[in-house]
């Protein structure tokens, strides 16, 4: 099949990039960061999360934040949301787009959120049903969908079922994780044209982690399949919590570096990007994960 024309990128820096990192990163130096993504060309930029400060101290501005946001023509703000609680602070601080998780693995959501998948899709229905009277879109997003690090292999049947589960209570699109970047290019394809089968390609997005080096040649395997939605993160901004060391989320500047070699649009400005990278990694005391930011300072160093 042929390549996409043009990928959309859904920047998690702000969100999934930082909600990990244990040095505290002011409100200021956030909105900074999601105003820096926006002027190199971001479209869609996940801002952060209505969880509960005690599990997540990074996201504990949510409100602030959002309030404070610089709304740009064309750009979204998508937050994340755990429940009806997290849905209601989400709304009240001005978010008009959110986004729900669940897991593909049944220990990984006992682990993680302390339930059943079946419990964690119910809390979801309320939350869709009051997005869907509020007129709010809501993305659905499934994690452990190549692995868990608690049940090691995750039937391919469990991925489809979930995913199929959110896209039919609503959600508008489905984004397929790979939480702990063990997949490799023919475990993503194959798990793509599982799901697909059962949500429409154009629906599907997928976020794959660099923790063994597969991020990029995962992502060419499902370009290759008509995936035209891809989530990263800024300077590789993410550790893996379950791989000690290991690399997180995949870089957007190594995302845009290879579309660009394929001739695929995506709107962003590759030295804007790395310079957003190097302002938020400059905040936390740590160097920038993405290869082709590394390149791209020794270039013009």
């Amino acid at each position: 099949m042929a390549l996409p024309s043009h990928v959309k990128i859904v920047e998690v820096g702000p969100r999934d990039g930082l909600q990990n990192e244990k040095t505290p990163v002011s409100t200021e130096s956030k909105l900074e960061f999601i105003a820096q993504l926006a002027e190199a060309g971001l479209q869609v930029i996940e801002a952060t999360a209505f969880v509960s400060p005690k599990w997540v101290p990074q996201m504990a501005d949510h409100t602030a934040l959002m309030q404070a946001l610089p709304r740009r023509p064309g750009v979204r703000y998508p937050v994340l949301v755990p429940n009806m609680q997290g849905y209601e602070a989400a709304r009240a601080a001005g978010a008009d787009e959110v986004a729900v998780f669940a897991a593909a693995s049944e220990a990984f959501s006992q682990k993680n959120i302390n339930c059943s998948i079946a419990e964690s899709l119910a809390r979801f229905e309320p939350v869709l049903a009051a997005a869907r009277s509020d007129g709010v879109a809501v993305r659905g997003y499934v994690s452990c969908v190549l692995g868990c690090p608690y049940q090691g292999e995750v039937p391919l049947a469990d991925v489809v079922r979930v995913a199929k589960a959110l896209y039919d209570m609503g959600c508008y699109e489905i984004s397929l994780g790979d939480t702990i970047g063990v997949g490799t290019p023919a475990k993503a394809r194959a798990m793509v044209q599982a799901v697909a089968a059962e949500v429409p390609m154009a629906q599907l997005a997928v976020h794959f982690h660099d923790t063994w080096g597969q991020a990029l040649a995962n992502l060419y395997a499902v370009l290759e399949l008509g995936i035209a939605t891809i989530d990263s993160s800024a300077a590789g901004l993410g550790g893996c919590p379950y791989a000690k060391g290991a690399s997180g989320n995949v870089a957007t500047e190594d995302v845009v570096y290879l579309l660009q070699g394929l001739g695929i649009e995506t709107g962003v400005n590759l030295e804007k990007l790395a310079a957003a990278g190097r302002f938020i990694n400059g905040q936390l005391g740590k160097v920038p994960a993405s290869k082709a930011a590394a390149a791209l300072a020794a270039k013009t160093a």
